[in-house]
């Protein structure tokens, strides 16, 4: 019988095993675009390190991570997003006795799994780059908070949509601005007085920092936290509600 721990299962290996028969096509996706940031930015910003006594790409890495970490927590919202429109596999969960809870849970989880991947990529292309990162509890705990809240809007987002075309604009308006605005390829304090208040209300925004600063092995910033973890019990709880409707 489907309920609890059991639903949770289902609907967390299912993604998995989707994950892992297109592995290596998301692999490689996962380590073009911060390639393509790092061999640009790397050579038109390499002499302008916003660090003092460090590289630009020392400053780059880690908001790569933090970024890939939100694209691919995110990225779960496509694939709710297939089984609800195309596959129908969303009904067959609404027809068995999983709470919502088990469901939101597992695939929050399977969005926690493709942006530790995600990292573990980024991480990997640092070596490449001889870029050394610093990972500790400070930037394991960053990254977490980052996926799970990232993850939980994905989820509540895939449910309050009506099409694909829907999904799409969200991305183009929710996603893409946090990209480039959340600090992660140059500091928020180079934006307008005025804006940085505003950029500063991101959860991109304090993920970027937290993983920047442990990466590099500055002070933690708690604030940085508590944005992250609000952010993601406000996302969890929008998405259970979400969830709920969908099933009325």
């Amino acid at each position: 019988m489907l309920n609890g721990w059991n639903g949770f299962a289902a609907v967390y290996l299912r993604e998995m095993r989707l994950l892992r028969r297109r592995f290596f096509r998301h692999v490689a996706s996962m380590a073009v675009l911060p390639l393509l940031y790092l061999v640009a930015f790397g050579a038109a910003m390499g002499a302008h390190s916003p660090l003092p006594g460090r590289g630009y790409l020392e400053f780059l890495i880690p908001g790569l991570a933090a970024m890939t970490c939100m694209t691919q927590a995110y990225g779960i919202a496509t694939e709710i997003n297939v089984a609800r429109f195309y596959l129908y596999v969303f009904e067959e969960f609404q027809a068995a006795p999983i709470p919502n809870a088990a469901f939101v849970l597992g695939e929050v989880c399977a969005g926690i799994t493709r942006a530790a991947l995600g990292v573990a990529v980024i991480l990997a292309v640092a070596l490449v780059f001889s870029i050394g990162i610093r990972v500790d509890a400070c930037f394991l705990l960053a990254a977490a908070l980052n996926a799970f809240a990232f993850a939980a809007l994905g989820v509540f987002l895939a449910m309050i949509v009506k099409s694909h075309a829907d999904q799409s604009l969200l991305m183009s308006f929710v996603i893409t601005p946090m990209s480039f605005l959340g600090g992660t390829l140059f500091p928020v304090d180079s934006l307008p007085g005025w804006a940085q208040p505003l950029v500063w209300l991101l959860p991109l925004t304090h993920a970027a920092d937290a993983i920047r600063n442990a990466s590099l092995g500055l002070p933690a910033r708690p604030m940085d936290f508590i944005a992250l973890a609000g952010a993601g019990a406000v996302f969890f709880a929008l998405a259970l509600s979400s969830v709920g409707r969908a099933r009325d």
